[in-house]
């Protein structure tokens, strides 16, 4: 039944393939889990009308082995009252309720055969109802983990192209370049500044030697 196939379906769906394989996996793992409930929901209501189905069906074959059993009787009572005619057209009624007797039997067979296997389909599709629930996070974290260490590689393939790896080391001379220059320019301030206060240092030295001779000079 197409019931059955659509369940078959879902219960042999492998979820890391459909996540794997999704534009948007988010998207169909709940797309999964909504598909899977609501053909669970038809599967138990399907199981319940099988099961009905059943009891009707066992119910008609109870009273056709009855209907069998009593034109028998009928039919051993006309042969005791010496009625031929009469004794054959019941075990004639008795044949045909035995003929439906066997159509029923066979049916209930049937239908009992149906009820378990939608009741096995329901229990598989339970099981990975509930794994497809347990495993939905574990499921979007796996994809979102392995798209971002895809992008990681792609992003670290284009680095190594020459005409990349070219325009980096352009731009780390460069850095290096401004570098040593601002260091260059410090180091020349640094050294003017300390050129300068040599300079006062001395004139003031000069002063103070010139005032020594001048005082000596005076005593003398």
């Amino acid at each position: 039944m197409a019931l059955l196939e659509r369940v078959s379906t879902l219960i042999r769906a492998n979820l890391n393939d459909l996540v794997d394989k999704a534009e948007d996996p988010e998207k169909m793992i709940k797309q999964v889990i909504l598909d899977m409930q609501n053909q669970l929901l038809q599967v138990k209501t399907q199981v319940a009308i099988s099961i009905a189905d059943q009891h009707v069906l066992e119910r008609k074959l109870k009273e056709s082995e009855e209907s069998a059993r009593q034109w028998v009787h009928r039919a051993e009572m006309a042969v005791d009252k010496q009625d031929d005619a009469l004794a054959r057209a019941a075990v004639e009624r008795s044949m045909s309720y035995q003929s439906m007797t066997e159509g029923f039997r066979q049916q209930v067979e049937d239908q009992k055969t149906q009820v378990e296997n939608l009741k096995t389909a329901l229990l598989k599709l339970q099981q990975k109802l509930a794994e497809a629930e347990s495993k939905s996070d574990m499921l979007i974290a796996q994809h979102r983990r392995s798209r971002a260490m895809g992008k990681a590689t792609d992003a670290g393939r284009t680095m190594g192209d020459q005409s990349n790896a070219a325009a980096f080391e352009r731009m780390k001379n460069k850095v290096m370049h401004t570098e040593a220059a601002t260091q260059a320019k410090s180091e020349l301030l640094a050294d003017n500044v300390e050129d300068k206060f040599a300079a006062l240092e001395k004139q003031d030295e000069i002063e103070r030697l010139l005032s020594e001779i001048k005082a000596k000079r005076k005593v003398g």
